[in-house]
């Protein structure tokens, strides 16, 4: 999956869907936007800390670090590589052909992670509940971006509108 995953993390999880729940069936789909949302919250990559956390969902200490570390090597190996020949490929018109195609999938990968994310997010709560997030999302957004505010604080906030809201 890592080695696919073009456009980090969020356009991973259209991956991580289809090969846990689709394909193999491992998961519900709610334990899995659980999973993706406590991703989110730990420091460290989206696709890596969504790997672990399945990995250890279905097999413990063992499954987490096969599944980091199934998720790190190719991906890793490949970059290493390709780093060494970066500056003699980065004018070929060719290469930035490719990368420029890349970009709208990686838009289209990302917007549908999180449509179906959000969809599943809400199924099941009452329209004061989806208020309530929608306020907390609303003043987070004016905190963060008209108030120019720290992300952590943020965060911070979240969690005590959570706890005043809910």
């Amino acid at each position: 999956m890592g080695i696919f995953s073009f456009g980090g993390g969020y356009a991973a999880i259209p991956f991580i869907e289809q090969l846990l729940i689709v394909r193999n069936e491992w998961m519900a789909y709610e334990e899995f936007v659980d999973i993706i949302a406590i991703a989110q919250m730990s420091p460290g990559p989206i696709a890596v800390n969504s790997a672990t956390f399945v990995g250890f969902n279905l097999e413990k200490f063992l499954g987490a670090l096969t599944a980091t570390v199934g998720v790190l090597l190719l991906p890793s190996i490949i970059s290493i590589t390709l780093a060494k020949y970066f500056k003699e490929f980065k004018k070929s018109k060719y290469i930035r052909g490719l990368l420029k195609g890349l970009r709208p999938a990686v838009i289209g990968l990302i917007a549908t992670a999180e449509i179906s994310i959000g969809i599943t997010a809400f199924v099941g709560y009452s329209k004061v509940v989806i208020a309530k997030n929608a306020i907390i999302a609303i003043l987070i957004f004016v905190f963060l971006d008209i108030f120019n505010q720290h992300p952590i604080a943020a965060i911070f906030l979240s969690g005590v509108l959570g706890i005043l809201l809910f």
